[in-house]
């Protein structure tokens, strides 16, 4: 449990890291910190369960719409 008397996140769980200012998932539980992987993938990291705060089903789809539509505006190589 958290300070504020919460369960920690659950595994696939995607939650706002406050200390990073950052959206991830939820991947793992290790000793007292949750492993986090951005929405689009890529490197871990590590965020104590104080500092994260679960978002809303409509929150998280909001962010994932956002990040697809950020990936589909880059420009695709040629070749």
């Amino acid at each position: 449990m958290t300070a504020d008397h919460r369960p920690a996140p659950a595994i696939g769980q995607t939650v706002r890291d406050t200390h990073h200012n950052r959206l991830g998932i939820v991947t793992d539980h290790l000793g007292p910190y949750l492993r986090l992987r951005p929405l689009t993938g890529g490197r871990e990291w590590d965020a104590d369960p104080e500092d994260t705060e679960p978002l809303s089903p409509p929150e998280a789809l909001r962010a994932r719409v956002a990040e697809v539509n950020a990936r589909s505006r880059k420009p695709r190589p040629s070749g």
